[in-house]
């Protein structure tokens, strides 16, 4: 056989000398060292990657070597490149000893690479990539074959130690944590929070650094993962259930699915609409609590230098005000489950990707206003003013608001609005938003002039 042919995974054979094989990295681990039996105090070191080049077809690839060699060819590429092995040795899998540790793959075989006979090549020719790059998003196993996030949750403690397949959003990425144990080895840790359409937030615990560098390049509540081969367990100390990735594990992002697509569309709804905001912004505190006092400039300032939810008062204007707009502007109907906007007499929640789909609907009606906040340093857009909040603030129900005359609403509008209150906000940052602050009314009432004047020297004095 030519030395220069390139052979398919899926033809691959011991028999085949000096074969090359062109293929996209789809998962790599760490390089890990052991004692060399033969020779007392050296190490040799070792690594693996999952070569795809078609998509029902991929195989395990293995260097062993010395610190240099290794070390120098598991920089030389990442997961995601194409590249080209030449001359590796084609082995039969040996499920007991080192392939147990790398994930399962429909071939057979492995590949080994050595020092003095092996090489791999970032691949060059641009057609060949065009051709591999979109294997990169195909999952390793059947599309369907997965645990939702509530599928886990709901069997809890029955699933520990089991391993499966997941698909679910990114919510948010921590911080890669380093850490060195007690023998003096360096290690890091990285958790990611899941979501999906049954679950606002699960962990998923990754140890890996090739695993961990990939994480890190994902944007939150833009990427769907189906994680195949994630490790389920038990934690202790936080009481529920976290997935693992571990060195048989394999991450597509962004699956070539129809049922990525669907949670993606889900993603992309439930990030518009504020509700992944509201779920990581911390529980309402008590009113009286609340005493940091804010103009409107420093408050958009706050949500700019900091990512975490923040409460304060500000002595607005209400600028904008709509309450003798149609009473289906002011007042809403919400399905308890998603806060979709629904119909009183609908049977089932119009949302194609509400969690409650199929189920009788759960909903609530209440005051549903966007007001605007107006100091003299600028204007607080678009903030929300929902039962029950709105209806203590105006001084009524919304069964007696829908009984007032429109020039009743218009009387009840123009008592507060551009007069001075006593605001008590909940900022929420929202990077995706024009004014980068989603701001939410816990309290309005009519300020008392002598304390807005307090107030507003003990800010001047400040800036």
């Amino acid at each position: 056989m030519s030395a220069q042919s390139i052979i398919s995974i899926s033809e691959l054979h011991p028999n085949f000398s000096h074969p090359k094989v062109v293929g996209i990295i789809i998962g790599k681990s760490d390089v890990k060292s052991f004692p060399d039996r033969k020779n007392v105090g050296v190490d040799r070191f070792t690594f693996s990657f999952t070569l795809k080049d078609s998509p029902d077809f991929f195989i395990n690839v293995t260097a062993w070597g010395g610190d240099g060699y290794v070390n120098e060819l598991a920089s030389s590429f990442s997961i995601g490149d194409c590249v080209t092995v030449e001359n590796p040795l084609v082995s039969t899998k040996d499920l007991e000893k080192g392939d147990k540790f790398c994930p399962p793959t429909p071939s057979p075989y492995r590949l080994l690479l050595t020092e003095l006979h092996s090489r791999v090549l970032l691949c060059a020719d641009v057609d060949t990539i065009d051709k591999l790059l979109p294997l990169i998003h195909l999952p390793v196993k059947d599309p369907g074959d997965f645990y939702s996030l509530g599928d886990i949750v709901a069997n809890g403690q029955q699933l520990s130690g089991t391993v499966i397949n997941i698909l679910a959003a990114v919510k948010a990425i921590g911080e890669a944590k380093q850490f060195t144990t007690s023998d003096g080895r360096h290690g890091q840790r990285l958790e990611v929070k899941l979501f999906d359409d049954s679950v606002s937030s699960f962990p998923l615990v990754c140890w890996d650094r090739e695993a961990i560098q990939l994480l890190q390049t994902l944007i939150p509540r833009e990427s769907v993962l189906f994680v195949a081969d994630a490790k389920i367990s038990f934690d202790d100390f936080r009481s529920s259930m976290v997935a693992t990735v571990t060195s048989r594990s394999i991450i597509t992002v962004n699956p070539d699915t129809r049922e990525a697509g669907l949670l993606f569309s889900y993603v992309k709804e439930v990030s518009e609409s504020g509700l992944l905001d509201q779920d990581e912004a911390p529980e309402d505190v008590p009113v009286e609590s609340i005493t940091d006092v804010y103009t409107v400039i420093q408050l958009k300032q706050k949500a700019q230098q900091s990512p975490e939810a923040f409460f304060g008062i500000t002595y607005s204007f209400l600028s904008k005000l709509d309450l003798d707009s149609s009473v289906s502007k002011v007042i809403r109907t919400r399905c308890s489950r998603c806060r979709f906007q629904v119909t009183e007499d609908g049977q089932s929640c119009s949302n194609q990707l509400c969690p409650g789909g199929g189920q009788l609907l759960s909903a609530a009606t209440g005051f549903d206003l966007l007001v605007d906040l107006t100091d003299h340093t600028g204007t607080l857009q678009a903030c929300s003013l929902r039962s029950p909040v709105a209806e203590k603030t105006l001084g009524c129900t919304t069964d007696e608001f829908t009984s007032l005359t429109d020039d009743e609403r218009t009387a009840m509008k123009w008592k507060f609005l551009l007069e001075r209150c006593k605001i008590h906000v909940k900022i929420l940052p929202s990077p995706k938003l024009r004014s980068g602050v989603r701001a939410a009314v816990l309290a309005c009432s009519l300020a008392d002039s002598a304390e807005v004047k307090q107030h507003m020297s003990a800010l001047l004095r400040r800036v």
